[in-house]
């Protein structure tokens, strides 16, 4: 049955391919983000709102292969699957969009090897996996009902939502997606504005959609460390147990804004809490220079986590390390990142420099790293305490 649907799958996904190759309904940015260069219009019907939507069709094929120094720790792995996403008309300034995505996983592995997948850890669910020897995913990761005029839209619903520390990450299989509600708007001159309500997240590797704060600890799961929240970034000691014991909801508010009312500059404004526990204020701001086909644009970035009562249940270290800390029952910590780019045609260089202050280890578990476009390379956490970064990065486009 699972094979007849996989095929299945991939017919449709085919036939919505080559159907309507000559147009060009979707392209991906440099950062992975689809942006849709066909979308769905306003109808007059509820039959048109359906027969006038709009699918989106994607291959998606990663493998992984590593070769450690420990050779108890080589694996290699591989993920082939993609998506269906639908998009309807809009009825009354009312739509809805669905989103199904699938990673069938090539090379399996045993439970006792789980540990060690890291990179590769996204074409499967390691939950799955060990608790009930699954080794694909599917997943309805976009389901949500949109209202939308002229100048701002409202979502509700399973969706993608980025803004500083919430991304999609979508770069290997399955995007990085929340349960929520969103608000986006540019009624303010130059100005964007998006403000989220969001009560669960499913992580790339996940199968079903989890606490968005909180790491599990089921002491009746033998597998539960994989259950909830078990991003590299999340603080291990925020479990599932200690916030039910104080009746604590993980649930999280953004308000993001971006600004460009001054010529050649760029200022973006960010406030990130789950309510009780912990929050984020973050200001940037970058200035473009022009120099005919070249350009500089240096750039500052200052964020500030105030500890709101997370330190006091988890302590100041991420994974219950907190040897050397000053103050081991605080969150309280701040970053502060610059870097300048040059710019000319299709080459760019980058000199990139972030500083984490010698209190706290910095929670962000969403898929958006607040050192991200200054000195973050792909795979990597610096955003521990007292953690100084250096980048120096060329490329070719």
């Amino acid at each position: 049955m699972k094979l007849q649907l996989y095929i299945l799958f991939i017919v449709l996904l085919t036939t919505i391919v080559v159907s309507d190759n000559i147009k060009i309904k979707q392209k991906l940015k440099s950062n992975m983000i689809t942006q849709y260069k066909l979308s769905p219009t306003e109808v007059d019907s509820l039959i048109d709102m359906f027969a006038d939507g709009v699918f989106y069709g994607r291959f998606r094929s990663n493998t992984f292969v590593y070769d450690n120094q420990d050779s108890s720790q080589d694996y290699t792995i591989s993920g082939f699957g993609g998506s269906i996403i639908y998009k309807s008309g809009y009825l009354d300034r009312f739509g809805f969009t669905t989103g199904f995505y699938t990673t069938q996983n090539l090379l399996r592995m045993g439970n006792s090897q789980l540990d060690n997948y890291h990179g590769g850890k996204d074409t499967f669910s390691r939950y799955d996996m060990a608790s009930s020897g699954k080794s694909s995913i599917e997943s309805l990761a976009q389901a949500f009902i949109e209202y939308r005029d002229d100048r701002s839209r409202i979502r509700f619903g399973r969706q993608l939502f980025e803004s500083f520390l919430t991304k999609s990450n979508d770069t290997k299989m399955i995007p990085n997606s929340f349960e929520g509600i969103t608000f986006n708007s540019i009624y303010i001159p130059s100005t964007k504005i998006k403000m989220a309500f969001l009560t669960k997240q499913k992580l790339r590797d996940h199968s079903k959609f989890h606490h968005i704060f909180a790491y599990g600890d089921n002491s009746n799961d033998n597998y539960a460390k994989w259950s909830e929240n078990d991003d590299g970034a999340m603080h291990r000691g925020l479990t599932l147990s200690k916030l039910k014991d104080k009746g604590i909801d993980d649930e999280l508010i953004v308000i993001d804004i971006r600004n460009h009312s001054f010529e050649n500059s760029t200022i973006k404004l960010n406030y990130t809490a789950v309510p009780e526990l912990i929050s984020y204020l973050m200001i940037e701001g970058s200035y473009k220079i022009d120099f005919g086909k070249a350009r500089i644009i240096p750039s500052i970035r200052f964020m500030h986590q105030f500890d709101n009562g997370a330190g006091d249940i988890a302590g100041a270290n991420i994974k219950n390390n907190t040897i050397g800390y000053r103050d081991t029952n605080s969150l309280d910590s701040q970053l502060f990142a610059s870097k300048v780019d040059f710019i000319q045609d299709i080459w760019s260089l980058r000199f990139g420099y972030s500083s984490v202050s010698d209190k706290a280890d910095i929670v962000a578990p969403w898929r958006g790293f607040p050192t991200g476009g200054y000195t973050r390379a792909m795979g990597q956490t610096n955003w521990y305490a007292n953690t100084d970064t250096y980048m120096l990065r060329g490329d070719y486009r």
